[in-house]
């Protein structure tokens, strides 16, 4: 059949109604995982999916499955979805444009009288952000077995509100199995949440994986000493070694450019006093590469340069292990969907890898995923500041649909 499109105005519409919920005096949103703005947003997103002929579903751990039956009732699912949460300073699109778009996917079908052999779900994940509870992606982990479902409800906020306590109170316990059941493939829309796309002018950015991601915490311990009478010679300074552990790292990511990705987010000195050089350095290091034996080969490397630059300082160093997130091959099957879409539909279009985390990281593991991105205004987001034009959202829920089609209906 030829591709069809979906109505830009009735998706723009909803994105923006669903952002007033929470709405910040900046632009942006603040739906915090299980708080009252949360719960408005999935009621509202429950109601706009049964008045599109959908069922409902909720799991235990409150994630959302809205359905739209297929021609064979027990055929498996295909499904999109992505989370209403934001972070306390988000945007009007991070993950909610995934939902969103997804029940636009449902609402196309039914304008255009079009029935898939296979059943097609809209999913709204629990806690994704990991902004008020964490980790990150909660209810998507538990789901696939990451975590135990007594570990996802156990998990608190800063006031001590525990995941299970705060799904009870809004109303998103549910009884339902937080387990895979019956599915056949899974697609996920978001914008780029990066500068790419909208550099290179490319509308539909094809997504292969997911960079794999390792965090450690460095700590470099020498010797405290009175800045002034101690000289430069006869100090066991923790930052001589730190400039050039951090140089030789930017290094180790221009060698396996242009994929790999360094970063140093956070540091502590102590004792953390003006005139005192520090006994030691904590710092927060973060390695990516979307190729599994490059990150490790970054890994060793990482830790051989440690080692050898504390010893020309005469510097103790420890290395900690804080996560470690493997890199992510999505299903060619899903990537193909994607790309006859892109291609039937003419939308300038480019092969890619996720930097950042999603659900689809963890749904992946179970089932044959993808991803689709779109181009967001300077690639800023977790911002209030964050956009997206119109025609991309559009665009890229076109896509969206007729990838699911094609999967929905083999």
């Amino acid at each position: 059949m030829s591709l069809i499109k979906i109505n830009r105005e009735r998706l723009w519409a909803s994105l923006m109604e669903m952002a007033a919920i929470g709405a910040t005096d900046k632009g942006g949103c603040n739906r915090q995982a299980l708080t009252e703005e949360d719960k408005l947003g999935r009621e509202l997103f429950i109601r706009w999916c049964e008045e599109a002929g959908c069922t409902i579903r909720v799991d235990q751990m409150g994630n959302i499955f809205a359905r739209r039956e297929g021609t064979e009732a027990n055929a498996a699912a295909v499904i999109t979805g992505s989370h209403l949460d934001t972070q306390p300073t988000g945007g009007k699109f991070d993950g909610v444009y995934g939902v969103l778009a997804g029940l636009e996917v449902i609402r196309s079908l039914n304008d255009h009288e079009v029935a898939t052999h296979h059943p097609i779900e809209v999913v709204v994940w629990t806690n994704e952000e990991g902004a008020r509870f964490s980790p990150a992606m909660i209810g998507s982990g538990v789901w696939c077995g990451e975590f135990s479902l007594d570990y996802g409800w156990s998990r608190a906020d800063k006031a001590g509100k525990t995941i299970k306590q705060e799904l009870e109170n809004t109303g998103f316990l549910g009884e339902v199995p937080c387990e895979p059941a019956n599915i056949k493939a899974a697609f996920e829309l978001h914008i780029e949440q990066g500068p790419i796309l909208e550099k290179t002018e490319t509308t539909i950015g094809v997504v292969e994986g997911v960079q794999g991601m390792r965090w450690y915490d460095l700590t470099l311990i020498g010797q405290p000493v009175h800045a002034g009478p101690t000289p430069m010679e006869d100090r066991k300074d923790p930052f001589m070694a730190l400039t050039e552990i951090t140089a030789q790292l930017y290094q180790l990511a221009e060698q396996n450019a242009p994929r790999a990705r360094v970063t140093f987010g956070d540091i502590r000195a102590e004792p953390g006093s003006r005139n005192t050089v520090p006994e030691k350095l904590v710092l927060a290091v973060d390695l990516r590469h979307p190729q599994q034996a490059r990150l490790e080969e970054m890994d060793t490397a990482f830790r051989a340069i440690a080692a050898s630059v504390g010893e020309k300082f005469g510097i103790a160093t420890e290395i900690r292990d804080e996560w470690n997130s493997p890199a992510v091959q999505f299903s060619e099957q899903c990537i193909e969907a994607v790309q006859s879409a892109v291609d039937g539909l003419e939308y300038s279009n480019m092969r890619m890898f996720s930097g950042a985390g999603h659900d689809s990281v963890y749904v992946s593991r179970r089932v044959p995923t993808s991803m689709i991105f779109v181009p967001c205004e300077k690639g800023i987001s977790h911002n209030e500041a964050e956009n997206a034009d119109q025609g991309d959202i559009g665009a890229g829920a076109d896509v969206l649909l007729n990838a699911m089609i094609k999967a929905a209906s083999a």
